[in-house]
């Protein structure tokens, strides 16, 4: 039976979510995780990666050496929170954590990050046999996958498996497979005018885009494909007819031919509206991360199922309509899947995670090592 120092790890939990990392400002929870890791004979590596995106830390890497003879595997989690993250007080209630209410909890994903840690511990105190270890802590997970997405793959090329603990939903839920994501960033040319005197002369680009977006196919496209269009900015008075409008909008699948078809037919519509009424689009678009798809029978899920069964837990698995760090992983060739840690309600005031998910988190975490 896998065993864990529960008050531990709900001591450490509580200290980590006091840490401000808002995302971009992970510099202290990263001083703090390698004060936490050093002693136990990690080896550290933080890249660059914070420069390259305005942050004021990199990922950090650490590698806990064991059986040369079992594969490597991989556990990661995010150091960045959302916004309202700065001050964070953390309430223990009978049976869960919540904040004090007025900024969410930081369980995504200081819960998975104190799980990891609290299974170095458990490895080194109880001699546990294990295969080498990668402990992979990500920068700006939440502002759209930073950190992974700029990682260098070769630093990840001995890895057999990868777990990212980052998903909601209850103990022994496995996320298999999710969708690969891509941003459109659009600009609408009209002709400005005056709007009461002539506003014949004019073409205005709130109304090209709105006759663009009308047409178009957007929210569930199918059930691999969603699309939506987040933001728009145009118009300076209500005098003048506006010549300029900017959109932002994204599209996902699971698929990637059909991730393919829903941008084309987003840029397509944008084009020729605007061009059919004396305007013009300009569509430039962003490939954000991958998708990701295993069966049941991939090992890197029989590895999850078998951890969660060792533990009293019955797995199951589920394809993800979000992104996590797991897709960047799988882009750079290390097999990831993405498994759930209890929290809920995440990215509001009300976000909570159970005592007994926390732990069980953890013991999760040890049964994967010993899986392998």
């Amino acid at each position: 039976m896998v065993t864990v120092n529960r008050d531990r790890l709900i001591q450490e939990f509580m200290e980590l979510v006091q840490i401000d990392s808002h995302s971009r400002e992970e510099r202290q929870m990263a001083d703090a995780l390698i004060a936490k890791l050093k002693p136990y004979g990690c080896e550290v590596y933080e890249d660059d990666t914070g420069e390259k995106v305005g942050g004021n830390a990199g990922n950090l890497i650490f590698r806990v050496k064991g059986d040369a003879d079992k594969p490597t595997i991989l556990f990661t989690c995010h150091m960045d929170t959302v916004q309202p993250g700065k001050g964070i007080k953390p309430q223990v209630h009978e049976d869960r954590i919540t904040s004090d209410g007025s900024t969410v909890l930081g369980a995504d994903d200081k819960a998975g990050v104190a799980a990891i840690l609290e299974m170095v511990r458990v490895l080194k105190e109880q001699q546990l046999p294990h295969g080498n270890l990668v402990l992979l802590f990500t920068i700006g997970e939440e502002i759209g996958l930073l950190g992974s997405r700029h990682l260098n793959g070769e630093l990840l090329k001995d890895v057999d498996y990868g777990f990212a603990f980052d998903s909601n939903g209850p103990i022994g839920k496995i996320v298999t497979q999710g969708p690969s994501q891509a941003k459109l960033e659009v600009v609408i040319h009209g002709k400005t005018a005056h709007a009461g005197v002539n506003p014949e002369a004019g073409i205005s680009a709130i109304k090209l885009a709105s006759m663009a977006i009308s047409r178009m196919k957007l929210g569930r496209i199918d059930a691999e494909t969603t699309a939506n269009i987040g933001m728009i900015n145009g118009g300076v008075a209500t005098n003048i007819v506006p010549e300029r409008v900017e959109i932002v909008a994204e599209a996902r699948s699971l698929v990637p031919s059909k991730l393919d078809a829903q941008l084309e037919h987003m840029k397509t519509t944008f084009e020729q509206v605007a061009a059919e009424n004396g305007g013009r689009a300009e569509v430039k678009i962003t490939r954000m991360y991958p998708a990701f798809r295993f069966g049941d029978d991939d090992q890197v899920v029989q590895i999850a199922k078998r951890a969660a069964q060792a533990i009293g837990v019955e797995p199951s698995t589920m394809s993800s309509g979000g992104g996590s760090d797991a897709n960047n992983l799988n882009g750079l060739g290390v097999p990831t899947i993405n498994i759930a840690i209890g929290y809920e309600k995440i990215h509001t005031v009300d976000e909570f995670i159970r005592l007994d998910d926390l732990e069980q988190a953890a013991r999760f975490m040890v049964a994967i090592t010993q899986q392998v």
